[in-house]
C-alpha cells in the first residue's frame, strides 16, 4: 500500500541552517493551500494509504486546515499519520486539534536541549520549552512521539550532545532521529560560513558526535534501524521506511517527490504556481535511474541490510571488514559503515 506525504511550506522563522522549502507563514495563504492540496488529492481518490506524513515547515501552523485535508484522506484503520511540530507551536489547544484531525504520531523539531546550542541556531524554544511540549503532547493522548536532535552544532561537545539524550529519554518518546548538521549554501549559515567555520566540528569530532549519539540511544533502549534514526521496539517510522525499501507514495506540494506508478517526479518549488494550477506539475527525475543501483543505495541506509548477491560479495574486498556486517544472507552497514556510507555504495557499485 503507498503512502503520502504532504508538504506543508510555511514557518514562523525560517532557521539559519534550514534548505527546505518554506516561506512565511499567514492564515489567508493557509487557507488557499489547503484548497489546493484537496485538490490534488481528488486525483487520488481511488487510493488508500496506510501512511501520512504532513512535513515542513512548520505543519502544526495549519492545525486548523489539516482537519480539513484529513477528510479528503482515504486512510485504512491503523494508518500512521504524522506531523511535524516545533516545541514553540505546541500548545494545548493546537495538539487537541490535531489530535481530533487523525494525526496519532508526532514529530518535534528539538534539535538540542542545550540552550546555548538552541541559541546558536537560532531555535525560538527553550530547552524547558521543548520539555513542556513533549510531556503536554503524551497528557494529550498521544503515544507515538519522536524528537529531533541535532549533531555537530556550534561548540557542541560529546557531554553536552549525552546530556541531550540522557535528559530527553526520560521524556515519553518513541523515536529519535539524529542528524549531522550539515552548512548549505543557500542558508544564512551558508552564508556566514567564514563566520563560524572555527565553531564548528571537524569532521573527527563530528563522526565521534555521531558514534556517540548511536551508543547514548542505544543505551536508553532506542534500536538503530537507520543511518539517523532510532526507535523503541514497534515504533519505528513506517512511512520513511518506504522511501528506505523504494516502496511507492504521493507527493503533494511544491518540492514534494513521488513514486508512484514505477515513475519518480518532483514537484517545482513554486507556491504560487501550485496555488494557481489547477493540479500540481510534476516534472520525472531520474534520481534512480538503476534498479539495482537504487536497491543497494536505499537498502544501505537501514540496519536490515540488503540481500548479499555474489557480486556485491567479490566486491567486499575492498571494505575493511570494520564498517560491515553479514548475517542470514544480508550484508549490512555497522555505525562505523554509515559515516562512510557514500563511499561504500561507490565501492559496490563501481
Amino acid at each position: 500500500m503507498r503512502g503520502l506525504y504532504i508538504h506543508v511550506p510555511f514557518c514562523v522563522k525560517k532557521c539559519p541552517y534550514c534548505d527546505f522549502y518554506s516561506l512565511p507563514f499567514s492564515e489567508s495563504r493557509a487557507e488557499e493551500y489547503k484548497n489546493a492540496v484537496v485538490r490534488n488529492l481528488s486525483r487520488y481518490n481511488s487510493e488508500q494509504f496506510d501512511t501520512v506524513y504532513f512535513g515542513g515547515g512548520t505543519p502544526a501552523l495549519m492545525y486548523r486546515q489539516i482537519a480539513e485535508i484529513m477528510n479528503s484522506v482515504n486512510c485504512t484503520k491503523t494508518a500512521e499519520i504524522t506531523a511535524e511540530c516545533n516545541p514553540e507551536t505546541a500548545d494545548e489547544n493546537i495538539l487537541r486539534e490535531l489530535k481530533n484531525s487523525g494525526i496519532n504520531r508526532l514529530s518535534f523539531g528539538v534539535q538540542s536541549l542545550d540552550n546555548t546550542e538552541l541559541n546558536a541556531l537560532g531555535r525560538k524554544h527553550s530547552a524547558e520549552y521543548a520539555k513542556a511540549a513533549i510531556m503536554l503532547a503524551r497528557k494529550t493522548g498521544f503515544e507515538n512521539i519522536s524528537a529531533d536532535i541535532m549533531l555537530g552544532i556550534l561548540n557542541q561537545t560529546k557531554g553536552s550532545l549525552v546530556k541531550t539524550i540522557d535528559e530527553l529519554c526520560e521524556l515519553p518518546i518513541t523515536h529519535v532521529s539524529a542528524y549531522l548538521l550539515k552548512i548549505e549554501e543557500n542558508t544564512v549559515f551558508g552564508k556566514r560560513y567564514a563566520e563560524i567555520a572555527d565553531k564548528m566540528p571537524n569532521e573527527d569530532l563530528q563522526a565521534e558526535l555521531y558514534l556517540t549519539a548511536v551508543e547514548a540511544l542505544e543505551k536508553h533502549g532506542f534500536h538503530q534501524y537507520e543511518i539517523s534514526n532510532f526507535a523503541r521496539s514497534g515504533f519505528e517510522s513506517r512511512h520513511n521506511l518506504k522511501y528506505w525499501r523504494a516502496e511507492e507514495y504521493v507527493g503533494i506540494g511544491p518540492s514534494a517527490h513521488s513514486y508512484y506508478k514505477g515513475k519518480r517526479f518532483a514537484v517545482p518549488k513554486r507556491l504560487n504556481k501550485f496555488l494557481k494550477t489547477e493540479f500540481q506539475t510534476e516534472e520525472i527525475t531520474e534520481e534512480f535511474p538503476d534498479r539495482e543501483e537504487e536497491r543497494i543505495m536505499l537498502g544501505l541506509r537501514l540496519s536490515e541490510g540488503i540481500e548479499l548477491t555474489e557480486e556485491i560479495k567479490a566486491r567486499l574486498k575492498f571494505i575493511p571488514r570494520e564498517y560491515y556486517k553479514l548475517s542470514d544472507g544480508r550484508l549490512s552497514l555497522t555505525p562505523k559503515g554509515f559515516l562512510v556510507s557514500n563511499e561504500i555504495i561507490a565501492k559496490l557499485l563501481s
